[in-house]
Order: C-alpha cells, then structure tokens, then sequence
C-alpha cells in the first residue's frame, strides 16, 4: 500500500472514530408522544422539550403518533435506532398495556428502557362548567338511580382515563357509561360540547380548561388538596372511599440506548425540573414538580402495571 493510501486510511478511520464519539446530543432529538395533541401527555412533554432544548444546544422536537391505546407510537420507539435520537414520552397508561392487548407487537418489559418520570399529577373528575352535577354526591346519585346514564369520554379503551372512571364507579357502587375517543382532548372537547357529562383526566390536561372557566373539578386523587385548587376535594372528602391514582409523565429510550446517554438524559431532565419555571409550570397545573431517574421509575413501572391488572381483574376487563 502506498504512503498516500495509508495517510488516507488513517484520515478515514480518525474521521469516523471521532465522528463516533461525538457527545449526544448533536442533531436533532425526536420525542414520540403516542397520543393526539394538547393532551395532558402532549402538553407536558412540549414543556419539557423546549427546557431540554435550551439546556443542550440541541432541537427536542415532539411528534404525535396516535391510536391503538399508544401502541403505534410505542411500537415506532422500540423499533428505532437506540441512539437517543428518538425518544418516547408517555404516561401511566403504559404500564396498562399488558393488561389491554393479548399481544403487544413489542415487548413490554424490555424493549423500551425507563428513562425518567416528572410531572406527578393527580387524576381529576371534571365537567362542564355549565353542568348541573356541582358535587361527586350529586353525579353518583343519579347514576345509580339511572345506571348507565351518566357518560364520561376518555383517551380509549384501557387508558388510564378509562381505569380511573371504572374503579371510581366501582368504588361508589355505580355504573357509568364509557365513551371513547382518539385522545383526552378529544373527551375534553366533547365535554365542552356537553355531548358527555364527565371526564377523568389529570390535572395537568384540564388546568387551562379550569382556569379560563369552561370545566369544573369536583374531585381530585391523592390523600390532600392542591394548592392550585384548594377548594377541589380529594375523593375520600367528596364520601368516596377511594384515593385513585396520581398520574405521571415519563421519557423512554429503545433498548440497548448507550447508558451514557441515559445518564445525561436523566441529568438533564433532572436540572429541568428545579428551574423556578418548571416548577411553577407544573404546580400551576396542579401537578408536583418533581423527578425520578431510570432505576426508581423502573421500580415504578413493575409496581404500577401489578396494581393494574388487578384493577382490570375486578372490572373485568377484556383483553383486545
């Protein structure tokens, strides 16, 4: 081989070397949220996305990839290239997963990686503001004088939306009515439209609708009132004897994501969520700002999709 072919191969192989071993993120960063838009999910994850944008240098970008209950865009991830360059935002709903389909066409427990939680967000009973229900006592009242009647929308079959109605009928004694849709905002719109009575939903996807006067909480998760919303009661105030569930908002990375890049994902995420901006960002959407890395919301995921299956053991459900 001659000197000149030997210069350039080394050139080569210094380019491509330090090519490889550019620090992440260096071109554009894709955030699927497989759910439609202006969603509690969709809203959250564009906050974040923005904070990570400024922090890095780098373009977080957010996709929406909806249907089949966050499969699609799921299934997407988990297929990508594990570079961190594409990344998947969702919420409690995934760890429904196994409990909604028979069949998943990616695998549950390991083909996504836990990346980090934030945004913790009580599950809200909302209605319209115009509505005639002013109390939970008042909405349950009639639905079990009336089973059935009362209708509620949610993101689809099997999200937690739809959970969360269910175990609240469940724990009142009554029967509600489920009406589907593509999204939350999709249900919340439908409640706007008073072409359903009610919606379960976290607090983070109903807080503009609140604020401006168009919905009404009667009722919120957790074992305490927000500050945000301090004459919203917890259910066990409102005479349910139920907590529900508190709701969060968490990134993925497809299996196999360099750790380091993992590492720096959750430092990042991490620094977002002590900004004064973030926090207030959250707390004015009546969510706690705070933040759990890969191994304590991995622990999270395995705990949240035991208790659900037997929440749908009890409602029954049927796996599509």
């Amino acid at each position: 081989m001659s000197k000149l072919l030997i210069a350039l191969a080394a050139a080569c192989a210094a380019f491509g070397s330090a090519h490889a071993e550019q620090p992440w993120p260096s071109k554009v960063v894709r955030i699927v949220v497989p759910y439609g838009p202006g969603g509690a999910v969709d809203v959250v994850t564009r906050k974040m996305a923005d904070k990570l944008t400024q922090q890095t240098g780098q373009t977080f970008i957010v996709e929406n990839r909806a249907g089949a209950t966050g499969t699609i865009g799921a299934q997407q991830v988990a297929r990508a290239e594990p570079d961190g360059y594409t990344l998947m935002a969702n919420d409690t709903t995934y760890s429904l997963l196994p409990h909604i389909f028979k069949k998943l066409p990616f695998d549950h427990d390991h083909d996504l990686v836990p990346v980090a939680a934030f945004v913790f967000a009580p599950m809200a009973l909302a209605v319209n503001a115009d509505s005639p229900f002013k109390t939970v006592k008042h909405l349950t009242d009639e639905a079990a004088a009336h089973p059935g009647k009362i209708t509620y929308g949610s993101g689809g079959a099997g999200t937690t939306p739809h959970f969360a109605a269910e175990a609240l009928g469940a724990s009142a004694g009554v029967k509600f009515m489920h009406v589907p849709f593509k999204g939350a905002a999709e249900a919340t719109q439908a409640i706007l439209a008073h072409n359903i009575d009610m919606q379960m939903a976290s607090t983070t996807g109903l807080m503009g609708q609140v604020q401006g006067g168009r919905m009404r909480l009667l009722a919120i998760s957790g074992d305490k009132r927000l500050a945000a919303l301090p004459n919203v009661p917890t259910f066990r105030e409102a005479g349910v004897k139920w907590d529900g569930v508190v709701n969060w908002t968490g990134l993925w990375a497809p299996k196999g994501t360099p750790p380091a890049v993992i590492d720096r994902l959750q430092t990042e995420v991490a620094k977002a969520m002590a900004t004064p901006d973030m926090v207030k960002f959250a707390q004015n959407m009546g969510a706690q700002p705070r933040e759990v890395g890969a191994a304590e919301f991995g622990r999270m995921l395995k705990d949240s999709t035991a208790f659900w299956g037997k929440i749908a053991a009890n409602a029954s459900f049927e796996r599509q």
